[in-house]
């Protein structure tokens, strides 16, 4: 690889622990789907740094960042954007929506509607919004972070399989252990304040240009036959178990298998192991699941059958 991705993630990993105690899950989930062009779900109950978690990394990245706050009167059109008349001119011209920036976060995205929500697919999938009949590419590069509150909460809309399968990982923001939310405590009270990151000595440590060439690294690294077997037999495990009612889609492998390119990049290898595959599994595939009903009732999560699956299907010996 031309560009050292190990050494551009390390300077993010840094930047981020400086603002986000805890995070080490989280900035490896971001950096995974950055690298590898993907999008993040980033969910938690409210105050566990999700927002921060975004911001911190848009800041160290040095790139375009927007903020859009779902709410559940929000329409497409404030998303994407829309055209305006201009009565002096008599024209219509284009208004491009907050959608439009290389790293967009969605906050709350479950308390938009689902009209709303399905206004960030073609975002996520192809790139480019489309208005009026006209489609308009996206900066480079994108990614887009949306975080949600659990949705056992009320005035929330449960994101669909169809949305879910396109977020290529998704993360937990939980509760940090006693000794990082001690020294949260005591950065706060030597000054450190989340909401001006700059005067926290956040800054930038790379740019658009060195992220988009660890993104083509990243596509370099190699995918040996075994690895990418290895890769289906998981999915395809997921299918066919009787405590799972939907498996993972061939769009679940193709993500699974990116995000392990990226994952061994990260390590500094140019090749990508099956470990990999197990590092990554547990962000990539468990909300595409859904449970059976009666192993939900039994406390069975998603988590709890890729753990077993990972543990029957063999892993092979060579990558």
């Amino acid at each position: 690889m031309s560009i050292d991705v190990r050494e551009l993630a390390a300077r993010i990993a840094a930047g981020m622990d400086r603002a986000v105690v805890d995070s080490q899950r989280t900035t490896f989930a971001l950096e995974v789907a950055l690298l590898a062009r993907g999008h993040v779900l980033i969910e938690g109950v409210p105050g566990t740094g999700k927002t921060l978690a975004v911001r911190t990394l848009a800041t160290l990245l040095g790139i375009e960042f927007r903020r859009i706050q779902f709410t559940p009167d929000m329409m497409p059109a404030d998303v994407v954007g829309t055209t305006v008349f201009n009565p002096k001119t008599a024209e219509f011209s284009t208004r491009l929506g907050p959608i439009v920036a290389n790293v967009v976060l969605a906050d709350e995205i479950n308390r938009t509607p689902p009209k709303t929500q399905a206004a960030l697919l073609e975002a996520m999938e192809e790139g480019s919004v489309t208005i009026d009949g006209i489609a308009h590419r996206l900066p480079s590069p994108f990614l887009l972070c949306a975080t949600q509150n659990p949705i056992e909460y009320e005035g929330t809309y449960p994101l669909p399989e169809a949305q879910l399968d396109r977020f290529m990982v998704k993360v937990d923001a939980s509760y940090p252990a006693e000794t990082r939310e001690l020294q949260l405590l005591e950065r706060v009270a030597a000054g450190f304040d989340s909401r001006d990151l700059e005067a926290s000595g956040i800054a930038p440590v790379t740019n658009a240009a060195e992220v988009i060439e660890a993104q083509r690294a990243i596509r370099a690294v190699h995918l040996s036959a075994s690895v990418r077997e290895y890769t289906y037999r998981i999915v395809a495990g997921t299918r066919a178990h009787p405590r799972l009612t939907l498996g993972g889609s061939p769009r679940a492998g193709i993500a699974l298998l990116l995000a392990s390119q990226a994952a061994a990049a990260i390590e500094g290898r140019e090749f990508a192991t099956p470990d990999d595959v197990k590092d990554v599994a547990f962000c990539v595939l468990p909300h595409r699941l859904i449970v059976a009903p009666d192993a939900e009732i039994e406390g069975i999560s998603a988590a709890d059958v890729l753990r077993e699956i990972l543990a029957n299907v063999p892993v092979p010996r060579e990558a």
